[in-house]
């Protein structure tokens, strides 16, 4: 049996556009493991697993159901110690953490006032019926309000991403001359940027730019596969 991995969905079910999801799905395709895609809506994802988290990515591995990316990605690491190392070591490990931390705090939550009305416009009616009314008690105004003034704020993205961008002045990838799991901890967060919004978030041709292309390509093109917006 594959493992099955649940996902966010907009009303186009061939644009699944989780973050956190497209984390799993890289370090999935890294191991060379099989796995079924089921994305779901917003109004869906609470009722698929209830009893072991509330949030996607859901990864179900015959009996094991793991929710959160990380736990998945280490979970996957455990199991299936015999395929490429998603880690290349527990300091390899402890980096990737570290990774996490960054593309969170710093990096997504940046792009996320970006892009939050253009992921509303790609839901279905439903949908946007849940994601405005909780997003916009969380940024505290209008999601129109939140996106406004986004070309201005490139420059505090830039100024984030400036650790990246004088790293890969030296080595391809986060993990050396080849990605791990590090690299597909912030790759996810791009992915769901380019599946959900035209802005142009990274000046083509700078290292972090050219970075994002070299992911969108690995594994076949596997990334790059499913249409930008």
């Amino acid at each position: 049996m594959s493992l099955i991995l649940y996902e966010l969905r907009g009303a186009d079910a061939a644009r699944p556009f989780s973050p956190y999801a497209w984390r799993v799905r890289m370090a999935l395709k890294h191991k060379g493991l099989d796995f079924e895609t089921r994305p779901k809506p917003f109004t869906q994802i609470a009722s698929i697993a209830p009893e072991v988290g509330k949030t996607v990515p859901i990864l179900v591995d015959g009996e094991r159901t793991i929710c959160d990316s990380w736990a998945i990605a280490t979970y996957l690491e455990e199991t299936y110690a015999d395929r490429p190392s998603l880690f290349g070591g527990p300091g390899g490990l402890a980096a990737a953490k570290l990774v996490e931390s960054w593309a969170n705090a710093s990096v997504s939550a940046r792009i996320v006032r970006m892009i939050v009305k253009d992921i509303c416009d790609l839901l279905a009616p439903e949908d946007q019926a849940y994601f405005r009314p909780t997003r916009e008690e969380r940024f505290g105004m209008s999601l129109e309000e939140v996106q406004a003034g986004r070309e201005e704020r490139l420059a505090d993205l830039a100024t984030a991403l400036l650790p990246m961008h004088l790293m890969l002045k030296s080595q391809p990838f986060i993990g050396g001359d080849s990605p791990l799991q590090g690299d597909y901890m912030l790759f996810g967060t791009f992915q769901w940027a380019r599946i959900t919004s035209a802005f142009q978030l990274l000046e083509p041709g700078s290292p972090v730019a050219e970075w994002r292309e070299r992911c969108l390509d690995l594994f076949d093109g596997y990334a790059r596969a499913v249409p930008a917006a």
